[in-house]
């Protein structure tokens, strides 16, 4: 009688083990948590005194005062979100510093009526990371410092697994059960082959391989906010049709989001697109002037269907995001683009355009002129 108990119990573990692992949330969770926000409107958040990631949240670089400023200036013109790149290394480099300087960072958000999502991991531009100072911006350049997250090493080296687990269960763990935080993105453009820089060996390969693996950290720490992964390109009104990254980023995703820098039309096709999946919809990335992507003509559509708007850009800096795509083939030394790719005010703290500030106090109801 005991041999047949203790055998039911052994075929009974990985059941009651499997039932435990944090699952998906449901649609109606999301739903429910969706209804429970205000319009989300914001805008990616880089510093104007930091090239990138790093330099954000070193201890060196690290510029709260100047934070608090720029997010006031946000918080004036109805923004009441921000999505916040971090980087692995930094984690590595020093764990409770970094936990320490984000909480800080969180602090004065707050203060200014702003929720982050979090970005943990990262595809695009340099595979090259390197803690310390970072090189100076190239002139001319878009986003001429910006790093990956995982780099290139890392993200190839299967032995380095247990480093990014730590570091996602490190970060997320601290924060899990934090009401400052609105969502975690856990990879920012998975399959992005950055063009500009020698490309990865079996880098989209290793990418899938390490999506769903990071899915599964971040929910291992039980977070109270939902988690998401932004789709950018394909078409996602045919599954059969979606590249593998896009169908781990859609099946994992408790909150649908998704990047588009095109013309209004483009923008309103891409939502109807992923409405059929009955989840909160979240652009978090648009917004570029030189591409048919402004506010006037997509931040209106937006508010229509219920989708939170987070622009590319705050006030321009360091990035150097002002410039458009193109000046990697041709930097622009010489002479200033026509027009503004991205951000909303220049160094001296004015709106590029007075008209996109009035616009977005106007469709928000919120901020002060």
């Amino acid at each position: 009688m005991k041999l047949r108990v203790w055998i039911l119990c052994l075929l009974l573990v990985p059941t009651c083990a499997a039932a435990q692992q944090p699952e998906r949330w449901s649609a109606e969770q999301a739903n429910a948590w969706y209804a429970k926000q205000p319009w989300l409107v914001g805008a990616n958040y880089v510093p104007s005194d930091a090239i990138n990631q790093l330099e954000m949240f070193q201890a060196a670089t690290w510029n709260p005062q100047l934070n608090d400023k720029e997010l006031g200036m946000a918080q004036g013109i109805g923004m009441n979100t921000m999505r916040v790149f971090l980087q692995d290394q930094l984690w590595q480099q020093d764990p409770a510093g970094f936990k320490q300087r984000l909480d800080a960072f969180l602090t004065i958000a707050s203060r200014h009526g702003i929720r982050p999502i979090l970005v943990l991991f990262d595809s695009c531009w340099d595979p090259d990371p390197k803690l310390g100072p970072q090189h100076p911006p190239i002139p001319g350049v878009h986003n001429s410092g910006w790093v990956q997250s995982p780099g290139e090493k890392e993200l190839t080296d299967p032995a380095a697994e247990p480093v990014l687990e730590a570091y996602v269960k490190g970060v997320v763990g601290a924060f899990a059960n934090d009401p400052r935080v609105l969502a975690w993105d856990i990879w920012n453009e998975p399959d992005n082959s950055s063009e500009q820089y020698p490309i990865t060996p079996h880098k989209t390969e290793r990418v899938d391989h390490l999506l769903p693996l990071a899915f599964a950290w971040a929910r291992a720490e039980h977070p109270i906010q939902p988690l998401t992964s932004g789709v950018w390109m394909g078409d996602w009104s045919h599954p059969d049709r979606e590249s593998a990254t896009t169908r781990i980023q859609l099946s994992e995703s408790d909150i649908i989001s998704f990047h588009n820098y095109g013309w209004p039309e483009d923008f309103e096709a891409r939502i109807k697109e992923l409405q059929p999946l009955g989840r909160p919809i979240l652009c978090t990335e648009y917004m570029a002037r030189g591409a048919g992507s402004t506010f006037d003509n997509t931040l209106p559509i937006a508010r229509r269907y219920h989708v939170a708007a987070i622009n590319w850009g705050l006030v321009a800096g360091k990035t150097q995001t002002y410039f458009p795509w193109d000046s990697w083939q041709r930097p622009y030394v010489l002479m200033q683009p026509t027009v503004w790719f991205h951000e909303v005010f220049r160094q001296d703290d004015k709106p590029y355009r007075q008209h996109e500030v009035d616009l977005i106090r106007e469709l928000t109801g919120r901020g002060t002129p």
